[in-house]
């Protein structure tokens, strides 16, 4: 009741509040323009705290309504300006850090029991002799083994302060096991799969930027380079930004000279020039860069630095549109204020930034109304009236504002949907099934020396696919309403789950590429 009565009226008065009492009391005052004029404006709305705090009928949470003003008033701002509760903080900056602290194992729950899905190769649960398949008992004094547990508890328990130690107990084959791991920083790989799709053509997939991203790029472009590669398939969909010295740098990969790849600029931030700095590794080969409606932020510098220097063929549909600059300011209480303070624009100043002069609902939504307009279905000219042209030095026309347009679309599938196949998706069913059946044929599957291998010598048959339907029918799935047009997916994904078991990422991808149609795409552009 006491919430009702606040949610009436409070938080407006009070994202005004604690955008003075709150923001100018932290070390973000000093650094932004106008915080003397701005303090001496606040004295009313202070005093309006006071008497709240002092006088109102009820008592107040402050620090709930003081996080629900903050954001509150980040709302009339633009859509990714945010405030970081400090609870929050550790998980945000360990995915821009690219690590974090923890024994080095991929697990999945099923039927209230932890099973380890993987196994990080030289990591801390390698070391302790961990193995995929073995089940947790307990962990520390905390039994996890027969009762409902959650994800989120069970990485609570697990992660803590590299070089402490965690004792489990495990279930392998039926006997009871028990060691002690030391933890250790672990990596969040920012790379996905990286390997040859044909004897001359490389493939990179990349998931972010983060402060590693740079250096496994390298790693994976020198080693394809070495096998033979002459040209380049990279893969930034879904690739949601990250850190722009990442981009810039992998920019600098791709572009010769000093050719300029981004440049920033804001109200209260002078323009800032960033451009090419050394000799790339890949200046000369062809390159094709897939990207999609989950592209964004530094993902789209990369891509629109390289598609106004004519350098790479975009295939896919048009990114997401953020060209806003955060910087991300600590505040005295252990939270952030992540703030935009300038706006991206590519070489030739195009800028990536869709409009958001609309509510934060409408701005979400903003993608799935494109494909409602069938827009991935039309030229690439469709999404640009109005908008100032921008010309390449080949002569192309390129268009500013609402993300990167793709020289060549990809329409969305619009196959019939399958809700059954769609029912055992969302229930995970395929990846139980493969975990069950890769650790019970790890014998027949080691013939398989790497995901290459298994791509071209492993079949998921009738059978198996039969095995799979039966054990999905136990998952409260009717199989027998399979659409006839989803067997051969079926058995697609059933494969892509066994190669990543065995080779994470790299064997998902490496499988599931086989049939995309973006893949296709690239290897007919590159022809």
């Amino acid at each position: 009741m006491e919430r009702k009565k606040l949610d009436v009226w409070l938080p407006l008065l009070f994202s005004l509040t604690m955008a003075a009492g709150i923001l100018l009391g932290y070390s973000l005052r000093d650094a932004m323009p106008g915080g003397p004029r701005a303090a001496g404006g606040s004295a009313v709305l202070r005093e309006v705290m006071e008497l709240v705090r002092n006088r109102y009928v009820d008592t107040v949470d402050e620090q709930v309504l003081g996080e629900e003003a903050i954001e509150s008033m980040l709302d009339i701002l633009d859509p990714h300006s945010v405030f970081i509760p400090a609870e929050e903080l550790d998980a945000v900056n360990e995915d821009l850090a690219g690590e974090f602290q923890g024994i080095g194992i991929e697990f999945n729950i099923f039927d209230d029991t932890v099973h380890v899905i993987n196994v990080l190769p030289g990591g801390p649960s390698e070391k302790a002799g961990l193995r995929p398949g073995d089940r947790f008992l307990q962990v520390g004094d905390s039994v996890v083994a027969g009762r409902s547990i959650d994800g989120e508890g069970i990485r609570r328990l697990l992660r803590g302060p590299s070089e402490s130690e965690v004792g489990v107990t495990l279930l392998r084959d039926g006997t009871r096991v028990e060691a002690t791991i030391t933890r250790g920083h672990i990596p969040l790989y920012a790379l996905d799969a990286a390997y040859l799709l044909s004897p001359s053509t490389g493939y990179i997939r990349i998931n972010k930027f983060s402060e590693s991203t740079y250096e496994e790029f390298m790693e994976s472009l020198e080693s394809l380079q070495k096998q033979g590669m002459r040209d380049l398939v990279l893969d930034l969909r879904d690739n949601g930004g990250g850190l722009l010295e990442e981009a810039i740098e992998m920019a600098d990969e791709f572009l010769a000279g000093d050719r300029r790849i981004v440049y920033t600029e804001g109200a209260h931030v002078q323009r800032k020039d960033y451009d090419c700095r050394r000799n790339g590794l890949f200046e000369k080969g062809r390159l094709v860069l897939l990207m999609n409606e989950g592209s964004a932020s530094a993902s789209e510098v990369l891509a629109g630095a390289l598609q106004d220097w004519d350098r790479a063929t975009i295939v896919g549909r048009r990114s997401f549109g953020k060209g806003l600059v955060q910087e991300q300011y600590p505040l005295s209480d252990g939270s952030a204020l992540r703030l935009t303070v300038a706006r991206y624009y590519t070489p030739l100043g195009r800028s990536i930034q869709k409009a958001y002069d609309m509510d934060e609902e409408e701005y979400d939504k903003e993608v799935a109304y494109r494909y409602e307009n069938g827009e991935d279905t039309l030229p690439a000219e469709a999404d640009t009236a109005g908008q100032e042209a921008f010309v390449t030095p080949s002569g192309k026309r390129l268009f500013g504002g609402g993300g990167i347009s793709p020289d060549i679309r990809m329409p969305l599938q619009r196959d019939p949907v399958d809700t059954v196949l769609a029912r055992i998706i969302e229930r995970g069913s395929i990846g139980r099934f493969a975990y069950r059946y890769q650790t019970t044929t790890r014998k027949e599957l080691a013939v398989y020396r790497n995901p290459s291998d298994f791509n071209r010598g492993f079949q998921v048959g009738d059978p198996l696919l039969e095995h799979f339907l039966d054990f999905a029918s136990r998952d409260t799935v009717d199989v027998k309403r399979l659409l006839p047009g989803s067997r051969d997916r079926l058995k697609q994904l059933i494969k892509a789950q066994i190669a990543r078991q065995i080779w994470r990422t790299e064997g998902w991808y490496e499988v599931m590429n086989t049939r995309d149609p973006f893949i296709e795409k690239a290897m007919e552009t590159l022809r």
